[in-house]
């Protein structure tokens, strides 16, 4: 797989800074809190640096934000093609409404949970799995950040269910999404328990995005491709969908509660 251009550009950058500095691997290593070998592998280009090493870069050699606004480049280099308008869409809406019948949804997966599913088909190579799993962690800032979006995620019971990665896996998901859930105000977290039997979520995944301006948009994600809905028609049929969903769905607390039950029995 070709190497990002970015990439190199935050590893070149970083030798350069270090070297400035008078400073070895390991000394930034023990500066920065990371390990000497993570700092080998980011500047041979064999690991994509994460943004909190990025901005701990920045601040050991007061550079000012380049080091962060390289890696955001890295993100948006190696965000699959036809995701990246979708991503730039997330990054900016003031309101998320998200379904998923099968697994967790992406901005609320942990690390070991996103490469397990990412790493399950088999069709990725283990370094495109990590690029992979640090881009979707790194979307992941909008829910803490100043200004959130208003997010509201709702799965099927059955994503509580199904191992992913193994039952420490899963405890350590389903307890972060009662984390999540419970910590977080403008995040709201629903389940369509078991009991519901067919709805019709069931034909699939969606999200639908509340940009600052404009109308609403709809995405649906495939095997090989993504496609996003702005047609007025079909963005009301998913609307209607969504309301379908909700209605299915238990209230925030009562889900949470279900998360934290099944949670448990993942040991």
């Amino acid at each position: 797989m070709e190497r990002p251009a970015m990439l190199e550009h935050f590893a070149e950058e970083l030798r350069l800074a270090r070297t400035k500095r008078e400073m070895s691997q390991a000394e930034l290593a023990e500066t920065s809190n990371y390990s000497a070998a993570m700092i080998a592998k980011v500047e041979a280009c064999e690991r994509r640096p994460s943004l909190d090493l990025a901005r701990r870069c920045d601040t050991i050699f007061g550079t000012e934000g380049l080091f962060e606004r390289i890696q955001r480049k890295i993100g948006r280099e190696t965000v699959v093609g036809y995701f990246r308008e979708w991503a730039a869409v997330e990054q900016e809406a003031k309101a998320l409404r998200g379904f998923e019948p099968t697994y967790v949804p992406g901005l609320l997966q942990t690390e070991a949970y996103a490469r397990a599913v990412l790493a399950s088909s088999g069709l990725l190579t283990p370094e495109e799995t990590e690029q992979q799993v640090v881009t979707r962690l790194n979307r992941q800032e909008i829910l803490t950040r100043a200004s959130p979006p208003l997010l509201t995620f709702v799965m099927d019971e059955s994503a509580l269910r199904r191992a992913i990665g193994g039952p420490a896996v899963m405890r350590e998901q389903l307890l972060h999404l009662v984390k999540v859930g419970t910590t977080l105000p403008r995040v709201r977290v629903h389940v369509v328990p078991a009991s519901a039997g067919a709805y019709a979520g069931l034909d699939g995944p969606f999200v639908i995005a509340t940009p600052p301006v404009g109308e609403q948009v709809v995405y649906f994600e495939g095997h090989i491709h993504g496609q996003m809905v702005d047609r007025p028609d079909q963005v009301q049929h998913m609307l209607d969908v969504w309301d379908s969903v909700r209605g299915e769905a238990l209230p925030h607390q009562q889900s949470i509660e279900l998360i934290a039950e099944v949670a448990e029995t993942w040991t």
